[in-house]
């Protein structure tokens, strides 16, 4: 609102008959009132090793590389690594708290990797997610929620409670879901080639190339989140 009457009081002193104060005047007032002074959307990366950036340097994790990318498109986004190496979705509601405290804009979730890791029950999973969601809800704030894929070895039913708690808390709590990190390095590739192209030794965490992938499949979404917050 405030915004609003400045601009139209700039409008209303650009008169021809004032000369050039007006125009000086005019423009002083649209560098004052306009777009270009609003605050950068700030979204958290709440998530594990995977967003932490684990094994890598340091300008080659994912919320660096998610940063430069943006910054390269002019996106008026910062972000802030809340990525802890080994959380589990009980570690993320743990902190949450805090990391809400720091007043962000909008919540990147990128949690359950760790979960499957240990194979916990998928009703706990689910219980902590809903947790860091009705967390952000109380704030107000927006979030993405980056789903994790459970593997057949566990058994069909575990598999299936699993996989069904992303897309079910996504609608219960009316957030945007992205697919899973990972799948953007196994869609059309054989398992060698990712292996050996886009792994790390372990064989879990994504090296820098793979990280690029991962980054680069996530920055839509992530503008999209910053439009919803603003």
């Amino acid at each position: 609102m405030l915004t609003a009457l400045l601009r139209l009081r700039c409008i209303y002193v650009f008169r021809p008959a004032l000369g050039n104060l007006a125009a000086i005047l005019f423009a002083a007032c649209l560098l004052v009132g306009g777009p270009g002074h609003a605050a950068p959307v700030t979204i958290v990366a709440l998530g594990d090793s995977l967003t932490q950036g684990y094994g890598l340097a340091e300008g080659d994790g994912l919320v660096a590389q998610l940063q430069g990318l943006l910054d390269g498109e002019g996106a008026d986004i910062r972000l802030i690594n809340a990525g802890v190496s080994g959380d589990t979705s009980a570690g993320g509601l743990a902190r949450i708290g805090w990391t809400l405290q720091r007043g962000p804009d909008a919540l990147i979730v990128a949690l359950g990797g760790n979960d499957l890791l240990r194979g916990l029950d998928p009703d706990l999973t689910r219980a902590n997610i809903t947790g860091i969601l009705e967390a952000a809800r109380a704030k107000g704030i927006p979030v993405l929620l980056v789903a994790s894929t459970a593997p057949g070895n566990y058994g069909p039913d575990y598999q299936d409670r699993f996989d069904a708690i992303w897309g079910d808390l996504a609608a219960e709590f009316d957030v945007m879901l992205h697919r899973g990190f990972m799948d953007v390095l196994t869609e059309g590739r054989e398992p060698s080639e990712v292996l050996a192209n886009y792994l790390q030794a372990d064989g879990l965490h994504p090296n820098r190339d793979g990280v690029a992938l991962i980054a680069a499949d996530l920055a839509p979404m992530v503008r999209q989140l910053a439009d919803s917050a603003r």
